[in-house]
């Protein structure tokens, strides 16, 4: 499968903090006006991209928004402290770079610690390059969030960037929306809120009532020096989630997602995640239970705003999630 990446590289630069995903909403909207039958946003900002059918209403969940910070505090000389927007971890954050959604970048340092010990939130700060208060007041506010820095960088096989969780995703969801030929009934659901509690798909599956849910996001690996064991690769074909944190697949799911894969030859790896969650977390449990499994990106160093994937992987997913769509469903 010849993909072209030119969309991915444009969706992880924009800008999509948790709460904040209007951005992107509006970039993926007016990519899938032509292809759909409907489009609309929810409440809480979930853009659902519909295309009616004869079979089964199918829900298939990508998630827009990205780790970021939110400032909490702005004290006399200019800097800022900020709590988390999602699952920020604080041990790898002085020195990074973030940017605010009027493009202000700041960066993030730390204040002298005695022992080791001392090093956790509350004793970094971000410098935005003002000298006071009033100054740094002009330019942002208390409740202004902010998104890590990384550049987009295509490499021969692999991609780094900030945002791959979980705009790959979106990309996937994208384009098997614009290649599908399914007659079943799809409601592709961009959701909001994934990072702080899949606050978004919640909501929109219980509006929704699918029969079935994908949902696709990423996955971390096992596959670095002295990693904790996992057997999921990158290269090694799309992950087919067994358990993470917020569900347990059926077996059914699990057998008839391997089943496709195997017909058609798609690469696949079973992914056993002792941690975090995805949108099919939440929609799995909806009102008296969705059927729901997970297409899962190897993607190393996940949460960080150097994500590395492979393009194998991507195509895999997307392969398989139009061959899913596309097939019987009992």
């Amino acid at each position: 499968m010849d993909l072209d990446f030119t969309i991915l590289r444009q969706l992880t630069q924009i800008f999509g903090p948790s709460g904040s995903e209007e951005r992107v909403a509006e970039f993926i909207a007016t990519q899938l006006r032509p292809y759909c039958d409907e489009l609309k946003t929810d409440a809480l900002g979930n853009l659902i991209v519909s295309r009616h059918g004869t079979g089964k209403k199918i829900m298939v969940a990508a998630h827009m928004d990205e780790i970021g910070l939110m400032i909490t505090h702005i004290d006399k000389e200019g800097f800022l402290r900020f709590t988390p927007l999602g699952g920020v971890g604080i041990s790898n954050l002085v020195g990074r770079r973030v940017k605010f959604s009027r493009g202000r970048v700041g960066t993030i340092g730390v204040e002298k610690l005695e022992k080791p010990s001392e090093f956790k939130l509350g004793k970094l700060y971000l410098d935005i390059g003002v000298a006071s208060r009033e100054e740094a007041e002009q330019l942002l506010h208390i409740g202004d969030t902010a998104v890590f820095v990384g550049d987009f960088v295509e490499l021969e096989a692999r991609i780094i960037s900030k945002a791959l969780d979980d705009r790959v995703g979106c990309f996937v969801a994208m384009e098997a929306f614009k290649r599908t030929k399914s007659t079943h009934e799809l409601a592709f659901v961009f959701t909001v809120q994934e990072e702080i509690g899949t606050r978004g798909a919640q909501t929109a599956a219980y509006a929704i009532e699918p029969d079935l849910a994908i949902a696709v996001d990423v996955t971390a690996t096992g596959d670095t020096p002295k990693a904790h064991p996992m057997s999921v690769e990158l290269g090694r074909g799309v992950g087919i989630k067994v358990l993470d944190h917020s569900m347990v697949t059926s077996p059914q799911i699990k057998r008839w997602m391997a089943s496709v894969a195997t017909d058609r030859n798609i690469p696949f790896q079973w992914e056993v995640l002792e941690y975090g969650g995805t949108d099919s977390g939440a929609i799995h449990l909806s009102r008296g239970g969705v059927p729901s499994g997970v297409l899962s990106i190897p993607t190393r160093y996940v949460h960080s705003p150097a994500e590395i994937l492979d393009k194998q992987d991507v195509e895999a997913a997307l392969e398989l999630l139009v061959a899913l769509l596309e097939g019987p469903i009992d």
